[in-house]
């Protein structure tokens, strides 16, 4: 159900929605966290008003579709891999989404932001100066082009797992859980299966305080063949 409406830009309010949020999900916020989300809103606002950066203008959309929408794949994560120690890609971040809320929350976490557009990577390396975010690297070009397999690679609204998978090739290791955020449940199965054989996948539902909308995470492990097969 979408909430009640607030005062256009009340910073209390916004706190209260963004605590209420993330209480919701599971997530305690130190209010050092939570001022850092908060002031990583208000600075993709007011570049978002002259750069264009998402399509979404009002704050308080822009705090359940952006912001808690990147916190709501947390719980699924941390279940899986210790986030405070991980190594951390975003493929095709945007402006810095799910990547840049994913390492405010855990600044032991090394997150490297990977985006073509360079009107976006400016943002983002602007956000990372103003918020003093020392764990994150902002790279703009093709994740193609990096060769570093990390513990954890992530990715918003990419065309497809496919496309995914083989943009992420550079950046998974034997161990790598590769996270793909999406949409409505249809359509995913057939994704999945046009993936390469060695890739094992998990499909976990999501819900975003405030949003009523479908929204699902689908998790993927390349798989090494078994060693001594029969040939």
């Amino acid at each position: 159900m979408r909430p009640e409406r607030l005062p256009a830009a009340d910073p209390a309010a916004l706190a209260l929605r963004l605590r209420q949020g993330a209480a919701e999900l599971g997530l305690v916020l130190p209010e050092p966290v939570l001022r850092r989300l908060l002031d990583y809103l208000a600075l993709l606002a007011k570049w978002n008003a002259v750069y264009n950066l998402t399509a979404i203008r009002d704050r308080q959309d822009m705090l359940v579709q952006h912001l808690l929408d990147a916190l709501s794949i947390l719980p699924a994560l941390r279940r899986r891999l210790d986030l405070d120690r991980a190594t951390v890609a975003d493929v095709g971040s945007g402006a810095g989404l799910p990547g840049l809320p994913l390492a405010i929350v855990h600044p032991g976490a090394r997150l490297v932001s990977i985006e073509p557009v360079g009107k976006k990577t400016a943002f983002q390396r602007q956000a990372c100066a103003e918020l003093a975010l020392t764990n994150i690297e902002v790279y703009t070009g093709q994740a193609e082009s990096l060769a570093r397999p990390c513990d954890l690679v992530t990715c918003r609204a990419f065309a497809s797992l496919v496309d995914f998978v083989d943009a992420a090739a550079r950046l998974t290791g034997p161990t790598t859980l590769l996270a793909a955020m999406k949409g409505q449940r249809a359509g995913l199965d057939a994704e999945a299966a046009a993936l390469p054989r060695d890739c094992v996948v998990e499909v976990e539902p999501l819900r975003v305080p405030f949003l009523d909308a479908e929204r699902h995470l689908v998790l993927i492990r390349r798989v090494a063949p078994a060693t001594g097969a029969a040939h």
